[in-house]
């Protein structure tokens, strides 16, 4: 029997004699000693010098200062620090810092929402336990954990935390809670031979074993490595913001190009053209347009939060919202991980039990018969078993040991059956040879175990048994059996599990959680694909799947060594609509999966609780960890942490998800149509030729940008998920021709109001064609421009509040913040429009009557043209779903 290790294979044996531990290296074979001695300690020090201490290593972990420097240096904080440099040059010196505190408060607000050091390897470490003991120079020491060595012999206990990898040569009863590294909240059993793995956890039985990889050769440290190579995409976002930034830049830039070009051919010097240019790109930034988007995407973390949801990374909150495919685990995740005896078959007839979680307090329906029969096949099986049911401190109870024998516990309580397993004389704990235990009680041998392993060692077996096994089984239900024969004393162990009374069949099952089915319906809606990864027996994950709705016509159950080996093929099989099951799965699987998927296109989320699946979270679009049952390197390699693991709370979140990129499209529309109204000016006095007055001043454009547009915009990203927001597949993208369309017309609306108020007012105070007005009239015709777009702007807040309904049909108080916002936006025009300071910095006056009466006369009309738009879109659906519905 070998051990891969780091550069070594540790042999036990290996014909020498079953008694000797043999180290093979290099191709040289040196004997380590005997089991019962252990190695010396002068063997175990110069061990120790050459392989180092047994401590996971710490990775390199990003600097604070690199972080920052990330949220400083991306694709639209660049536009930014450009369009700053830009102005600078120009002579705004205000417009260039104010461009500057925008962008530095907005990373540093992002860094401080973002900043989670990468702890995985700390708690790996800290997974290994301080102590342990170890067989040296003949004796049973206790030593630090760090000390282990290669060749070490490891004693276990219940209670103990395994030190290092080891291969076990002893073992009685031996059960191992896994659940850290693996998943799966059911203990694993093992035997001679088998290998545990660093930082599982002891729940019954003892052994032994030998040490063979510490430190940063254990499966601890080789998962540790993994993680942190695996690759995160990045999200949808952020792909589409840098797309949005280098459309903003090309757009800002050829503008000011051309526009300066203009100046100078209109008798501008170089240097007053090359300022003018320079001001009308700067003027064409969507300065707010970043700090929106992240306080958006705050606002819904915090939200997530408060719906048992913590967001680790921003953008993962509209990654969530993109999410096509949800792989889940089952234990915890869509049930509730604690397992509860729902149905007792006995000779007599059967009952069912309804109970919530280890209460020991249940509904019992059957026959009297049956529920006496039950009850004395509860007090055996409780004597054979030392996992229990215990009181958590809260008015609650919990399970303390193996999970399925504190099943078994609870159903006694809830029998009304006293235990009696402390008077137990004699108990011969599980083995995996036998599959079973034992206790005896009163002169009484009872056994509880595999239903194979019970019913083959028992007497004249009721034909209806069999039968109900079989129909337990087809459930998908965990069955144990129990059975019972007199003792005499002179019998041996073995006669005490022979020749028995089969008492009763235990069905034994882990809940689903409240809600899921509905959460499922849900993704159906939404056309989001839904797999259920387990490592349970395809049977009992196929009769879970059917029972949560997950499994529909052309569903899939496959097993973990069934899927294939391409990842082409691999992704093909589970894209299906009718919901997959995947049994039997192991973490090398969910990794592959969630490869497989991204490449098909979907943005794949994936759970995990176990340390194994920390590379799986770490290469799905959205890596979602368990906050309660999980494990702290699962939760650091997520982007999102389910504080109470239910699956109904990962929907929650793809909702709220999809309720930001819905609104990052608002406020976007919102930007890009006060960007049309705002270029319009400059536009028409370049198309003039210079002979109709430049409209707008640079200055007002940042102040429309900064001051009047940044809190609707952040009261739109606060707009609540609509109805619509779960049915269909999520949007595509956040920049689209649609919305570039709607933006376009909108601005234009505004832009034609605005500057037909401007050359009228021109034209009142007796302007023609090439004049040059004088600065009173011209401040008073600015001002009305100003308060034109701004007023139109407030309309467009409400129109942008949804794609498909117009104003009127909408609910103002479903978003209070948006009324405070435009109400703020009033007070803040007025105070760029009143003060004489404020007419002297930004070159505009109040309006005249006739002004405002334009102005808000322009808000209507915009209301009313985005109206017609949504009609004409409801229309044109319309007859497409016709189209497509009309038979050829």
């Amino acid at each position: 029997m070998t051990t891969p290790t780091t550069g070594r294979v540790l042999e036990l044996g290996a014909g020498r004699g079953p008694s000797t531990l043999w180290e093979q290296r290099g191709g040289v074979v040196m004997e380590l000693g005997e089991p019962e001695a252990g190695l010396s300690t002068a063997e175990a020090a110069r061990r120790l010098d050459r392989d180092g201490p047994n401590v996971v290593p710490a990775p390199r972990r990003r600097g604070w200062l690199r972080e920052l420097a990330r949220q400083l240096t991306h694709l639209l904080a660049l536009v930014l620090w450009a369009a700053s440099a830009m102005a600078l040059l120009a002579g705004m010196t205000e417009l260039a810092i104010a461009i500057v505190v925008v962008v530095v408060l907005n990373a540093t607000f992002a860094f401080a929402q973002e900043h989670r050091a990468d702890r995985s390897a700390e708690h790996l470490a800290a997974m290994m336990p301080a102590r342990c003991r170890v067989r040296r120079d003949g004796r049973l020491l206790t030593i630090d954990a760090e000390s282990v060595v290669v060749g070490d012999v490891v004693r276990l206990d219940p209670g103990d935390r395994v030190p290092a990898d080891l291969r076990l040569h002893a073992a009685e009863g031996l059960k191992v809670d896994e659940s850290m590294t693996t998943g799966e909240s059911e203990p694993v059993v093992h035997g001679v031979g088998d290998a545990v793995m660093a930082g599982t956890f002891v729940v019954q039985g003892d052994g032994e074993g030998v040490v063979t990889a510490t430190g940063a050769g254990t499966s601890l440290a080789e998962i540790a490595e993994l993680t942190r190579t695996a690759t995160r995409p990045p999200s949808p976002l952020t792909r589409q913001l840098a797309r949005i930034a280098r459309v903003v830049a090309v757009l800002a830039i050829g503008t000011g190009v051309l526009l300066g070009v203009v100046g100078s051919l209109l008798g501008l010097g170089g240097t007053q053209a090359f300022l003018f240019g320079v001001g009308v790109a700067v003027a064409l930034v969507p300065e707010g347009l970043l700090p929106t988007v992240t306080l958006s995407l705050a606002r819904s973390a915090r939200q997530m939060a408060q719906d048992h949801a913590l967001v680790r990374r921003l953008d993962s909150v509209e990654t969530l919202g993109a999410t096509t495919y949800i792989c889940t685990d089952k234990t915890g995740t869509v049930t509730q991980n604690r397992m509860a005896v729902v149905e007792v078959v006995t000779p007599a007839g059967t009952i069912r039990v309804v109970g919530e979680g280890y209460e020991p307090v249940a509904v019992v329906r059957g026959p009297r018969h049956a529920a006496q029969a039950a009850q004395r096949a509860a007090a055996a099986a409780d004597a054979c078993v030392t996992g229990r049911v215990v009181p958590d401190g809260t008015g609650g109870w919990r399970a303390e040991g193996d999970p399925m024998e504190a099943a078994v516990d609870c159903l006694a309580a809830r029998l009304g059956v006293s235990r009696i397993r402390e008077h137990a004389p004699r108990r011969r704990p599980y083995s995996p040879d036998r599959m079973l235990s034992s206790a005896i009680v009163d002169e009484e041998s009872r056994v509880i175990g595999a239903p194979e392993q019970v019913l083959a060692r028992c007497l004249d077996v009721d034909p209806t048994m069999p039968q109900a096994l079989a129909r337990l089984t087809r459930q998908g239900r965990r069955v144990l059996a129990v059975a019972a024969r007199p003792w005499h004393g002179g019998d041996g162990d073995d006669a005490a599990e022979r020749d028995l009374q089969l008492l009763a069949l235990l069905a034994i099952e882990d809940p689903p959680r409240q809600g899921v089915r509905d959460a499922l319906v849900r993704c159906r809606r939404a056309d989001i694909r839904v797999a259920m990864l387990t490592g349970d027996h395809p049977d009992t994950a196929r009769a879970i799947g059917r029972e949560i709705g997950l499994l529909h016509d052309g569903g899939l159950v496959v097993s973990g060594p069934e899927l294939p080996p391409g990842d082409a093929a691999l992704g093909e099989l589970l894209d299906r609509p009718g919901g997959v099951v995947v049994a039997r799965v192991s973490p090398a699987d969910k990794l592959r999966i969630a490869r497989a998927l991204r490449a098909r296109g979907h943005v794949v989320a994936m759970t995990g609780d176990g340390v194994n699946d920390a590379p799986a979270l770490r290469e799905a679009d959205v890596g979602v960890a368990m906050g309660e049952g999980g494990s702290d390197v699962a939760r650091e390699a997520a982007d999102l942490v389910l504080l109470d693991d239910h699956f109904q709370t990962i929907v929650q979140a793809v909702e709220l998800g999809r309720a930001t990129f819905r609104n990052v499209r608002r406020f976007l529309t919102y930007h890009l149509t006060d960007n049309v109204a705002e270029l319009a000016p400059f536009a028409l006095w370049a198309l003039s030729g210079g002979q109709i007055p430049l409209a707008i001043t640079v200055l007002q454009v940042l102040a429309l940008d900064i001051g009047t547009d940044m809190l609707p915009a952040l009261a739109l990203g606060a707009e609540p998920p609509s109805r619509r927001v779960m049915q269909g597949a999520p949007d595509s993208s956040v920049l689209d021709g649609r919305l570039l369309g709607r933006a376009g017309v909108h601005g234009l609306v505004e832009a034609t109001v605005a500057l037909g108020a401007f050359l009228l007012l021109l034209a009142s105070h007796g302007w023609t064609w090439g004049g040059t007005p004088s600065s009173q009239v011209l401040a008073l015709a600015s001002g009305t421009v100003f308060a034109s777009i701004s007023v139109g702007q407030m309309a467009n807040a409400f129109a942008c509040r949804s794609e498909h309904r117009p104003v009127w049909r909408l609910r103002f108080g479903s978003n209070r913040l948006l009324l405070w916002a435009v109400a703020t936006e009033a007070l803040l025009l007025a105070l760029f429009l009143v003060p004489p300071l404020m007419q002297g910095l930004l070159g505009g006056a109040p309006p005249s009557t006739l002004g405002w009466v334009m102005a808000v006369g322009g808000a209507v009309a915009l209301l009313l043209v985005d109206a017609a738009l949504k009609v004409l879109r409801r229309r044109r659906t319309r007859r497409a779903d016709t189209r497509v519905l009309r038979p050829a």
